[in-house]
């Protein structure tokens, strides 16, 4: 079949995710054509250079001191979208036109659903936001954020309406309660797969954001070796400081000792979540301020036992608490398990059957 798929580059979480897709949807022998934005264009167009990848416009978060900024959010996208959106129209028309798809899937990308829906495509959702919107959430997981869940849920109501299905990324299971959806254990990059797990004494921490003067002293305190990652962004080489060893990122390195690490400390983020789930490693997740899918994460990886949660990193006590409970983490997390990306790449196939087959 004749595909058009659509990634938004907001954070790389959907790029990671969308090449195990697209990687699968060419061994299968369909032709393909990626729409993207941010991002996500370049690490598409390394890795597929025989695959056509057009960039586009997209929607971005601004964040500062860890949070995210509402309103210049929605200034610095109105003022981009005002030239954005016509050079968008533009490239649709020249680029999609002549491919002609068939059908369209979208990791939560605008684009080209508008034109899924423009042209009477069938159109597959796979991503893992659309779990805010179309399952059930207990109390505790919503408590104290309860406007932040409503906007996220309008939100992500609006981006993808009616598709055909949607298939949702997720290790945990809350109740589904829309019609169309199936979940799906999360989809892992082959550099994951193939990583093999051993518990070592270190502890991987993932941390962007400036300003975290607590977490460095607590991790100093706590006499563990910490390979830290972030912090320090513009270092080429290994800083160490007695126990805390900065690092400059790499994959296969950062990939390394997420691997053989006794724990993770980093933000709520959906894919590295996923990834030191699939390995069995205990994490503290604190989420991004006003950022409901990091804190949704953050509590159901809580609520389950994988890990802690956290609001922010300025208190000492939540990681020393988490250190403390790494053993009953690494518990509960020995019955995960899941079968690489199989569950969702079948129903992939299944899906694209039915579209072919004229069901949908």
């Amino acid at each position: 079949m004749r595909i058009l798929y659509g990634v938004v580059g907001e954070g790389m979480g959907h790029a990671m995710r969308s090449r195990v897709v697209l990687e699968h949807l060419t061994s299968q022998g369909h032709e393909v054509e990626v729409i993207a934005s941010g991002r996500a264009v370049e690490f598409l167009q390394k890795r597929f250079a025989k695959m056509e990848v057009t960039k586009i416009h997209g929607l971005h978060i601004v964040y500062e001191e860890n949070q995210v900024r509402r309103a210049k959010t929605f200034w610095s996208n109105l003022l981009q979208g005002a030239t954005g959106i016509p050079k968008n129209i533009a490239t649709y028309f020249r680029r999609i036109e002549q491919f002609a798809p068939e059908v369209v899937i979208s990791d939560f990308e605008s684009w080209t659903y508008f034109y899924a829906k423009a042209h009477g495509l069938p159109i597959l959702s796979v991503d893992n936001m659309q779990i805010i919107h179309r399952c059930k959430h207990p109390k505790e997981i919503k408590k104290g954020h309860r406007a932040d869940f409503e906007i996220a849920k309008a939100f992500v109501k609006g981006k993808l309406p009616g598709c055909n299905h949607y298939l949702i990324t997720t290790f945990f299971r809350p109740e589904i309660r829309k019609p169309r959806t199936s979940l799906h254990p999360p989809i892992l990059r082959p550099e994951i797969l193939a990583a093999r797990p051993s518990e070592g004494e270190h502890i991987l921490v993932y941390q962007t954001a400036e300003g975290h003067e607590t977490l460095v002293e607590a991790l100093r305190a706590s006499g563990l070796p910490c390979r830290i990652y972030g912090l320090r962004r513009g270092i080429t080489e290994e800083q160490v400081e007695g126990n805390l060893s900065y690092r400059p990122f790499s994959e296969d390195g950062f990939i390394a000792d997420l691997a053989s690490c006794r724990g993770v400390i980093a933000s709520g983020g959906f894919t590295l979540m996923g990834e030191a789930v699939y390995l069995r490693k205990p994490m503290l997740a604190v989420p991004l301020g006003g950022q409901f899918e990091q804190i949704m994460n953050a509590r159901y990886l809580e609520r389950i036992g994988y890990g802690k949660y956290a609001p922010d990193l300025d208190d000492a006590a939540s990681i020393h608490a988490f250190l403390d409970a790494i053993p009953d983490c690494r518990a509960a997390l020995a019955s995960y398990a899941q079968d690489g990306n199989r569950d969702l790449l079948d129903a992939v196939d299944l899906h694209l059957d039915r579209a072919a087959a004229g069901v949908y």
